[in-house]
């Protein structure tokens, strides 16, 4: 069975377990280099969850730079912890979510031009638009989570339109030298997410090196990485790096 939030919780203090997910996207990035079938994304996300990931990501795009169809199909089928689909906002994605039925669908913004997810969600911009598709997902059986600036409108506007939770954006906290603000804004934003009754969660840029400040925050229950995984798999084997990656986490919040 799937691991829910609430297998965590332990009244109001501190999860006992910081939960690891792996976005395998960039394993589809490699494989698009040359159009072929290799390497599988389907069969990363199996490794890391033999490594001890508790769930696997994917970010199925408009354009499917990466991620395609077939492998989010595939994904829904054979991941054995959690599937955490992450989208856009259109009718399309949204129904693909109601076929596939993942466990957890995060949405994002997204740009053509964009390398990578560049901010968090502008989630005043739209609320009916965005209450309605988050209502969709709900009435699917889909958990719902945001992934938007460690902002407190943005906060507090995701608890407006009924999102179960939301993914702090951490990567100006993690393209930061040595300045406190983004690690502060992080921790606030935790702060307020759960006093809310939103579940929290964080991700973008994190790496071995830097995850250990965010993994502290104790109203964070999930940390979404992939890239920094997937680029140290190239040295090490994704599964090493996958460990990797949870002894920093538990380093820096022990069970």
């Amino acid at each position: 069975m799937p691991l829910t939030d609430a297998s965590f919780r332990e009244g109001t203090g501190p999860l006992r377990h910081l939960r690891l997910y792996i976005n395998v996207d960039h394993v589809a990035t490699v494989r698009q280099a040359r159009r072929g079938s290799e390497p599988d994304p389907v069969l990363a996300a199996l490794l890391c969850e033999r490594a001890g990931a508790d769930g696997i990501t994917a970010h199925l795009r408009e354009d499917r730079r990466h991620i395609g169809d077939r492998d989010a199909e595939r994904l829904a089928a054979a991941v054995r912890t959690v599937f955490n689909l992450e989208m856009a906002l259109t009718d399309e994605m949204l129904g693909i979510a109601e076929r596939l039925r993942p466990h957890q669908v995060t949405l994002v913004p997204e740009r053509r031009e964009e390398i990578t997810t560049e901010g968090g969600l502008d989630v005043g911009r739209d609320l009916p638009r965005l209450r309605e598709g988050l209502a969709r997902l709900s009435a699917a059986g889909i958990r719902t989570s945001l992934f938007i600036d460690p902002d407190p409108r943005a906060v507090e506007a995701s608890r407006e339109v009924g999102a179960a939770a939301i993914e702090l954006h951490t990567g100006r906290y993690a393209h930061a030298s040595e300045a406190p603000e983004p690690l502060t804004a992080l921790v606030e934003a935790s702060r307020l997410g759960a006093s809310l009754g939103l579940f929290v969660h964080a991700g973008h840029g994190l790496t071995v090196a830097n995850v250990g400040p965010v993994a502290a925050i104790p109203q964070i229950e999930e940390l979404n990485i992939g890239h920094s995984i997937v680029s140290r798999a190239i040295f090490v084997g994704l599964e090493a790096a996958v460990v990797e990656m949870r002894r920093a986490m538990d380093v820096a919040r022990p069970a």
